[in-house]
């Protein structure tokens, strides 16, 4: 039911009402009931009506107004967000892709190449990876049923299936509430970074991501059935992602496990609650 039906409905209903109420009084029960006692059931009928009808239409107004409010909230956040992301495309991003063509013809001039210019490429080409990502994450649109921190995840899971082969299962269980915003923003860099490593690297087909609460904290894991490596030689490659991943976990106290071979490479944050949060947990429970 639309606003002005419901507008109008109130408007009409206590009229409607006590005209009905007024014709049967005076064509039917006259006989039967005074002119008082008409008089005093006329507000009663009306107040009765009132409260069997006008409430739910005023229910219905107010869950239309709440309606309009989140959409408007939520265009307003799409707008800003696209707003952002304008300004990355048009400032950083141009500016790393100007960078990394001047760093292209520099290479080109020395062929033999110093080890410190492939890092600065590298690092250059891996920046703008992460803006583009960014410009998109920022530009997906808002998606009322899901999480909105696990949109950037889906955001690259559809772009990744849009560039590759990959098919992606995903199997997600820990609720927003469990996580603080701090933890939200290092769990979704890890993830985001595990994915593009698999990407890039891992040559794979299926990719599961997984995460649930366990007893004393929650577990997430992101495996795949590509070609494996060495954790040894990654180590001595200096590979930036993994390091990332590691600091990140480190700096929250998660345990991150890397198990890799020829049947694939499986991801594993784990977080284990203290004793202060455990007793948190208790007391809200």
């Amino acid at each position: 039911m639309t606003y002005k039906q419901i507008k109008w409905l109130i408007l009409t209903i206590p009229t409607l009402t006590i005209g009905v109420w007024e014709y049967v009084r005076h064509e039917f029960l006259l006989p039967y009931i005074s002119m008082e006692l008409g008089n005093w059931l006329a507000p009663v009928i009306v107040l009765l009506v009132s409260l069997l009808f006008l409430t739910k239409l005023f229910a219905m107004m107010e869950h239309n107004q709440e309606e309009l409010n989140r959409a408007k909230a939520v265009q307003a956040v799409l707008e800003e967000r696209e707003k952002i992301a304008r300004e990355l495309h048009d400032g950083i991003a141009q500016s790393l892709f100007f960078l990394n063509a001047q760093l292209m013809q520099l290479e080109q001039k020395q062929p033999s190449g110093e080890l410190s210019l492939r890092k600065l490429k590298e690092s250059v080409r891996r920046t703008n990876d992460y803006v583009r990502q960014a410009i998109a994450n920022l530009r997906h649109a808002a998606d009322a049923g899901t999480s909105p921190w696990l949109r950037g995840v889906e955001s690259l899971i559809d772009e990744l299936r849009h560039e590759t082969a990959l098919q992606f299962h995903m199997d997600w269980a820990i609720p927003e509430s469990e996580l603080s915003a701090r933890e939200k923003v290092e769990l979704l860099a890890i993830v985001r970074e595990a994915l593009l490593n698999i990407h890039k690297h891992a040559d794979a087909a299926n990719v599961r991501i997984q995460a649930s609460l366990t007893e004393t904290g929650w577990v997430c894991r992101i495996a795949d059935d590509g070609r494996g490596f060495r954790l040894e030689e990654a180590a001595g490659n200096n590979r930036y992602g993994l390091k990332m991943m590691r600091d990140r976990a480190k700096t929250m106290a998660w345990r991150l496990d890397i198990d890799s071979g020829d049947r694939g490479t499986a991801v594993t944050i784990r977080k284990e609650a203290n004793e202060d949060e455990r007793i948190a947990g208790a007391d809200r429970g």
